[in-house]
């Protein structure tokens, strides 16, 4: 029998990868999104007829509960993402990132799953030389952290849900978001060969959009052994600061500068180093390291301009 798997914020940067690796497996999907940009990136879903798309807003408890009725795999993606958008719009962040998924929780079955994307940007400012793992204590420090935060708590203290706690996620996609510091840094790189580094010491960690969509479909498969758990899902080998990042890119792009300025601060205070051993124990391993996204990106960026795919 079809599994069907209702994903809101489905037309986002991680569905328009997700969404066609779950059809392909076999999944029906119904995709929950406004559709406001009113773009193609999951045109090509429409030829399955297991996709089914659904435009409407995850928020709308009456249109959601229907669509949880027919589920048995939820997966909340509709969220408000990143520090800087979250600041300009607190209302509509805090209730689609934490109420909405709360709504889902209450609604939800025993019988049902649920694997969430939350965030290890929840770490906030790690202590120095420590690995972030699941049991550190969560300490964010902007409203987006919070959100994602209140909303896995919610999943896990229901006792049925697979948290994943994302690394800052990397690579091409059709729903494309350049302001993410590896997508950002390398379109730096191609258009201005030049970027200046607020606190170039700051660490984080990074995870490739489809190794993403890979925890996914890992955690939908071994939910039995996974099941009430967070993970953090991210790159062993990347665990760097932004000067680290940019010696990383300009192996690939030998004209590029980067420089530390003097003065000055990034808004975003982030800064921890993490650890996937949890993850990586359950037998999931990742496909893309940095270097081999990178090249994706320099191929990807002959093609994109910048104004289109902003987040904010």
């Amino acid at each position: 029998m079809t599994q069907r798997v209702l994903i809101t914020g489905a037309a986002g940067y991680i569905g328009s990868i997700l969404i066609p690796q779950l059809l392909q497996k076999g999944y029906a999907v119904d995709a929950l999104d406004l559709f406001p940009r009113g773009d193609t990136v999951l045109a090509a879903c429409c030829a399955d007829p297991n996709f089914n798309p659904v435009k409407g807003d995850a928020r709308d408890e009456a249109l959601v509960t229907s669509l949880l009725a027919k589920a048995d795999i939820v997966i909340p993606l509709a969220a408000l993402v990143g520090a800087p958008l979250c600041k300009m719009d607190p209302l509509n962040a805090q209730t689609t990132n934490s109420d909405a998924v709360r709504m889902i929780v209450k609604n939800l079955s025993s019988s049902q799953k649920i694997v969430y994307p939350t965030t290890n940007s929840g770490y906030g400012i790690g202590e120095k030389g420590q690995f972030c793992t699941e049991e550190t204590p969560l300490r964010p420090i902007s409203l987006y952290g919070t959100s994602k935060v209140e909303a896995e708590m919610a999943i896990l203290d229901s006792g049925n849900g697979v948290t994943v706690r994302l690394a800052t996620v990397f690579g091409m996609a059709p729903r494309m978001r350049i302001d993410l510091l590896v997508n950002d840094f390398t379109w730096r790189a191609v258009t201005d060969r030049a970027v200046v580094i607020f606190e170039g010491h700051f660490k984080r960690n990074y995870i490739h959009i489809r190794d993403v969509a890979k925890a996914f479909m890992h955690a939908i498969e071994n939910y039995g052994t996974m099941n009430n758990n967070a993970y953090n899902v991210g790159l062993s080998s990347a665990n760097l600061s932004k000067l680290e990042l940019c010696a990383q890119i300009q192996k690939h792009v030998p004209q590029f500068v980067f420089l530390e300025a003097p003065i000055g601060e990034d808004p975003d205070k982030r800064d921890y180093i993490v650890s996937n051993a949890k993850l990586e124990a359950t037998g999931w391993t990742p496909d893309w390291d940095l270097d081999r996204g990178i090249g994706e990106l320099l191929r990807g960026y002959k093609m994109l301009l910048n104004s289109r795919y902003s987040n904010v």
